[in-house]
């Protein structure tokens, strides 16, 4: 999977991979940005690719490239197209070079087909976001408080991105840093970490609901980033675009 690509030199481009059987790689395609060049169209952000490389002195070198799936349905759609970008800037901040994680390979690939094939891009990414958590060791806590270990009652409670989850609301009044979540927002995680993809892409959530999802797991996840993340804010300027929309703010 093509994550990122910069140009190089003259003529060649610098390309980071996500790979199966090798984790996140980058590698060198001699020549990709020559008109004549066979690699070129092989070589586009978002595409399932098979490649062979040679072994180079600091850098692998591209020889071979085959595009698997270029997903160019999610390509005509500017809203789907964003939530594939951040689906791989997600895989991108959260991974480091030469880790494979296969689980999350066939996660990224599997989301991407969804998007392609027009489902919910607000359940796909959900589903994402909580999987991506648990196969890199952040599974957010949704059924006891992180605190106490009570049983969360069905009611709002808190979450604390600090400790990862929830709290119950009388350790979330003590605490400094927890945010407010709506009984509606904290079902919705629940059911989404507990059943699998294909069973919630009909799933109906309210726009509010979403609404305080999208700033939750956007702040959850560049807390535990330590960086803010880039493609939300993409997002926010092509659902309401010539507005200042702020996360967690329906309009």
């Amino acid at each position: 999977m093509i994550l990122r690509r910069m140009d190089l030199g003259e003529a060649d481009r610098l390309l980071t991979i996500y790979s199966r059987e090798h984790g996140k790689l980058k590698q060198v395609a001699k020549g990709a940005r020559r008109p004549s060049s066979r690699k070129a169209g092989h070589l586009e952000l978002f595409t399932h690719v098979q490649i062979q490389a040679a072994r180079g002195r600091e850098l692998d070198v591209i020889t071979q490239v085959e595009a698997l799936n270029p997903f160019s349905q999610l390509r005509s759609d500017l809203t789907q197209l964003g939530q594939a970008s951040y689906l791989i800037e997600l895989i991108d901040r959260f991974t480091v070079e030469a880790e494979p994680n296969g689980a999350l390979f066939s996660l990224l690939i599997r989301s991407l087909e969804l998007l392609d094939q027009g489902g919910n891009a607000h359940n796909i990414t959900r589903a994402f976001e909580l999987r991506l958590l648990d196969l890199v060791g952040y599974r957010p806590e949704l059924f006891h408080c992180v605190h106490c270990n009570e049983l969360i009652r069905p009611e709002g409670q808190y979450f604390s991105f600090e400790d990862g989850g929830i709290l119950c609301k009388s350790c979330g009044n003590k605490a400094g840093l927890a945010r407010p979540i709506s009984l509606g927002a904290l079902k919705v995680l629940r059911h989404v970490q507990r059943e699998p993809l294909s069973n919630f892409q009909s799933m109906q959530v309210r726009a509010a609901v979403q609404s305080e999802l999208d700033a939750l797991m956007e702040g959850f996840l560049s807390y535990l980033l330590e960086r803010k993340l880039n493609s939300p804010e993409f997002l926010r300027r092509i659902n309401h675009p010539g507005s200042d929309v702020e996360p967690g703010v329906a309009a």
